[in-house]
């Protein structure tokens, strides 16, 4: 071949590679499906903005086994907060609670035990014991404590769920679902950050006892810091994770896996999945002004709008570019305005779709202005009116 041909096919082969390297790195890789889960139901969700990643048969109603205690320190948290009790606080060990089967933390009849300790005993442990003992200090029997966990999950609307006991024991007529949990889980990180760190602890001990956290992942993964393990023979084996990376939270919820490593591989294989191939961003910031309309007839000239709480949204990865957001804000707001008080909306959409949309409020209240400031107002809108009918 002659030297000319070869330079010629050369830098045709080379143009060919390039154009073929430019349309590789141009091409996005769509989202796949979800994996496949060897368990009976679970769920995969963002935790701010409760985008749902993956989920089967997450509303069947199941044995959910101690994975009920997250709803016992739920309850046990909220009775902390509105002071009804502290962590200080001692609970006689009654017999019922001592003698309780299954996982224990292994305090003793008629001991004093601090609320603290049983919770981390609860947690960290899987202890029976303690949960039916903080269940029947808090209000003074394990069956009027239940009524307490089915009105928190009514409030937090966990529809497919029914608590009989504090400690996920089997029992006719209590169960709950994959989706009721991450809901679950959802509200007690939410509401409570600083108790929420014992669930990424590894091992406690207590009576000299020192018992490992059942949860695996903590193990394995460093950015998960919870949640809560289960098994009995009905529910098979059950996990709650929730996983932080840089700022996205998810919540992983796996029910009726075949073992222990099966609910961890699980759960991981949800967690990995979501991080990879999906990202959340905080859109705007709560109670800070977005527009500042306005306002006629009142104490002052306008008035702060703003949203009641961060917007977050999650959407597939590299597709953040597409997002569109659009302030839509009433005509003619008119004092008095309460605070609070819905004047708008903030739409965001990717692709046409409508990922958020929330309510535009107003930051603080507006009084009535003056009888001058109000007749002034009243006959600069008739003129407005009167133009726009031209």
């Amino acid at each position: 071949m002659n030297p000319f041909k070869k330079i010629t096919l050369f830098l045709f082969f080379g143009l060919l590679a390039t154009v073929f390297q430019a349309n590789a790195e141009n091409t996005e890789i769509t989202t796949p499906p979800a994996p496949t889960i060897a368990a009976t139901a679970y769920i995969l969700q963002d935790f701010h903005t409760g985008k749902v990643l993956a989920e089967n048969n997450a509303d069947a109603r199941l044995a959910p086994a101690s994975l009920t205690k997250i709803m016992t320190v739920y309850v046990a948290f909220r009775e902390l907060g509105n002071g009804h009790l502290h962590l200080e606080d001692s609970a006689t060990i009654s017999e019922k609670a001592w003698k309780t089967a299954g996982s224990r933390m292994f305090v003793e009849l008629g001991n004093q035990v601090k609320v603290e300790d049983l919770l981390k005993g609860i947690i960290i442990q899987s202890g029976n014991d303690a949960s039916v003992a903080l269940a029947e200090h808090v209000a003074g029997s394990e069956a009027t404590f239940a009524d307490m966990m089915n009105q928190h999950a009514a409030r937090l609307g966990m529809v497919n769920s029914h608590f009989k006991n504090s400690d996920g024991l089997p029992m006719e007529d209590h169960y709950t679902s994959a989706r009721d949990l991450a809901i679950l889980t959802t509200a007690l990180i939410k509401e409570f950050p600083d108790y929420y760190r014992w669930f990424s602890q590894k091992e406690f001990t207590f009576n000299k006892i020192t018992q490992q956290n059942r949860n695996k992942l903590l193990s394995r993964d460093e950015s998960v810091d919870g949640v809560k393990t289960g098994f009995t023979d009905d529910a098979g084996y059950c996990l709650v994770a929730s996983a932080l990376r840089e700022d996205m939270r998810l919540v992983s919820v796996v029910m009726g896996a075949k073992n222990a490593n099966a609910r961890a591989n699980e759960n991981q294989t949800l967690l990995n999945y979501g991080f990879r191939f999906f990202e959340s961003h905080r859109l705007y910031e709560g109670k800070k002004t977005l527009d500042e309309p306005r306002i006629w007839k009142g104490a002052s000239k306008t008035i702060p709008l703003g949203l009641a709480e961060d917007i977050y949204a999650t959407i597939p990865r590299r597709q953040y570019k597409d997002l569109k957001a659009v302030i839509n804000v009433d005509k003619k707001i008119t004092a008095p305005v309460a605070e609070g008080a819905k004047l708008g909306s903030v739409k965001v959409t990717l692709n046409d779709e409508v990922i958020v949309d929330k309510d535009l409020v107003a930051l603080k209240a507006v009084d009535q202005g003056n009888i001058i400031q109000r007749l002034m107002d009243s006959v600069m809108m008739m003129m407005e009116k009167s133009d726009d009918g031209k």
